[in-house]
């Protein structure tokens, strides 16, 4: 923990389709059932900004140049963490974010081809430095978490197959490097993720 004076910062990621929405709406219930103060976020649109820049990032329907892409989602963080993240920390709220600096580095480094060293510098700017306490990946296999995505998708989730392998890959090979990533496996049943993250719950609290 970062400062056990101040908030918790807990992240979810994973490829579309993996399961972490659920889980963060489960973990959101089960903090509010302890009496914590609880703020669930997302990115990109976190903030007020940042809906305006979601809605751009993944349901315009003309050309995104790889580049622009990348930068709105660092401006999107930017504002998010300063608005959003780092207010509520600072309050002593436990704040519950889908998505967050380990996107950007699987699906632009490892997926888009963005070198990576840049975007970690770059995540460092957008951020502040700021980092989760914890990260929840959770990992499924491509074909499974494209039949649960179903046939209505956003811009990213319309990427070929390959695409969506480069990103777990990416994903994984984070959490190699990285204490604070927990790897959950998502093929087992919501209840046997849930009761997996419920451990290390605890655990930080």
């Amino acid at each position: 923990m970062q400062n056990n004076k101040k908030g918790l910062f807990i992240t979810f990621e994973g490829i579309d389709g993996c399961g972490k929405t659920t889980q963060i709406n489960l973990v959101n219930n089960y903090l509010k059932s302890k009496n914590f103060n609880t703020i669930l976020t997302l990115e990109p649109g976190g903030s007020d900004i940042g809906k305006n820049l979601r809605q751009i990032l993944l349901h315009h329907e003309g050309f995104v140049d790889d580049m622009c892409e990348l930068l709105l989602y660092l401006a999107d963080r930017a504002q998010h963490t300063a608005s959003v993240i780092l207010e509520n920390i600072n309050k002593g709220n436990i704040v519950l974010c889908d998505r967050y600096i380990d996107s950007t580095v699987a699906y632009q480094g490892y997926a888009r081809g963005f070198d990576i060293e840049k975007i970690n510098f770059l995540n460092e700017i957008a951020t502040k430095g700021y980092k989760p306490d914890i990260t929840f990946l959770f990992d499924t296999d491509t074909d499974t978490a494209q039949k649960r995505i179903g046939n209505v998708k956003d811009r990213l989730e319309k990427e070929n197959i390959n695409f969506h392998n480069k990103v777990r890959n990416g994903y994984l090979e984070l959490a190699k490097n990285n204490k604070r990533i927990k790897v959950i496996n998502s093929n087992q049943t919501i209840e046997e993720i849930f009761d997996e993250v419920k451990k290390y719950i605890d655990e930080i609290l």
